[in-house]
């Protein structure tokens, strides 16, 4: 590869890591994975993939995970 062809793909993935970046409300996105399941995309390295039924289950314990985060609080650490 040329130095010139280089820069141009630097550029590309510089964008592309930008428009991703951007993407979603507070850089959270959502894709529908290789094997039919839901991919939340910007809450670390890597997405969280798990089947629609098992987020049906997370979202109905809503309420119950906000309690155990706030009773538990103290012991917990915040991502910086």
């Amino acid at each position: 590869m040329s130095e010139s062809e280089l820069k141009a793909e630097l550029e590309r993935l510089r964008a592309e890591n930008a428009q991703l970046k951007s993407k979603g409300i507070g850089g959270l996105s959502l894709k529908v994975s290789e094997k039919g399941a839901v991919s939340l995309y910007g809450m670390g390295r890597f997405p969280v993939t798990l089947y629609k039924e098992q987020w049906l289950r997370i979202l109905a314990s809503a309420s119950d995970i906000e309690t155990f985060i706030r009773e538990n609080d103290s012991k917990l650490k915040t991502k910086e």
